[in-house]
């Protein structure tokens, strides 16, 4: 008997080099690829910043806002809390008209403006930001829910929204901000929970149109559940259409704050714009004849509102290329 030793064929090597090839390729293949993603949303990042950039009123709005965040981040180095004593301005002169020494004029306490207007834009811009931020999460599950899915469970979160959009949102706004614990998270709540349901119509139109495209009927046939569906194709379609709404909602949410404030339904123990107009009110200052105790947060409140609706805007027209022409 001889023992042969087993050979390997003389193909199998060739075979295994051309696998190994074959393998390196589809590795390239996805890092090209990935790069290639990669670079198109840098592309779109520098062509979305080309046109914001060339917005005049846009650029001018984010200036604004840079300013009013800033202060509002940096007030307490700016001005020290102790600047706000009642105890330790005993000296100042109340009602002071805006001067050299007193840049915006003083109160009825004798407390600086521009002081109060520093420390005030610290809760007012950060109430707008966190009940915009509770506004738009709401608005979009539920606009996401109503456009998706049909049936019984659609039309009642349709309802939903439809009752709230009838609903006037200041008197619910109001209406909570009564019953439930003054505070600044009570603000915030109260306006969060009335303001959502426009966007929620919003972000169900928006589903409605994408929920037609071939791509959401492929991902079905393949067995895509809801949530796939809806957080892998739905949410990214929609999100930069509420990027946008947020910006344009800020505004709104900043007023709101300033109106529950100036009706004595804020935190009395913080400062605001809203408070400032508050106390104005109290002292009847627009007819004593203060006119900056009145004129100096409602050109703050204005100015941080258009800013915010001119970079909102600029955010739409960049969404929206068919806007770029009016």
């Amino acid at each position: 008997m001889s023992n042969s030793l087993p050979t390997t064929p003389s193909g199998s090597a060739s075979e295994s080099n051309a696998a190994e090839v074959n393998a390196a390729e589809v590795n390239a293949s996805v890092i090209d690829g990935t790069k290639l993603v990669r670079e198109r949303r840098l592309n779109n990042v520098k062509k979305n910043w080309s046109l914001f950039r060339s917005d005049i009123p846009a650029m001018v709005g984010a200036i604004l806002l840079i300013f009013f965040i800033l202060i509002a981040i940096f007030a307490p180095l700016i001005a020290p809390a102790s600047m706000l004593d009642v105890t330790k301005q005993l000296d100042v002169p109340r009602y002071a008209p805006p001067s050299l020494d007193h840049p915006l004029g003083t109160d009825n306490l004798g407390r600086e403006l521009w002081i109060r207007i520093l420390w005030g834009a610290r809760v007012s811009i950060l109430v707008g930001v966190a009940a915009t931020v509770m506004s738009m999460v709401i608005g979009t599950v539920m606009g996401l829910a109503a456009g998706h899915f049909s049936g019984l469970f659609g039309a009642v979160v349709m309802r939903i929204i439809d009752f709230f959009i009838v609903l006037p949102s200041l008197l619910l706004a109001i209406v909570l901000s009564s019953v439930l614990e003054r505070g600044v998270f009570t603000i915030v709540v109260a306006i969060g929970i009335t303001s959502w349901a426009s966007t929620a119509r919003i972000v169900r139109s928006q589903t409605l149109s994408v929920e037609s495209r071939l791509y959401i009927e492929r991902a079905r046939i393949l067995g895509a559940g809801h949530r796939h569906i809806l957080f892998k194709h739905m949410l990214p379609a929609v999100m930069p259409l509420v990027l946008a709404n947020t910006t344009l909602t800020v505004g709104s949410a900043i007023i709101a704050e300033s109106t529950l404030s100036f009706l004595g339904l804020g935190d009395t123990s913080k400062e605001s714009w809203g408070t400032i107009l508050k106390n104005s009110m109290d002292i009847s200052a627009a007819t004593s004849g203060y006119w900056w105790y009145v004129l100096t947060p409602g050109i703050a409140i204005l100015l941080v509102v258009l800013a915010f609706t001119m970079v909102g805007r600029a955010f739409e027209a960049i969404i929206n290329p068919a806007l770029r022409s009016r």
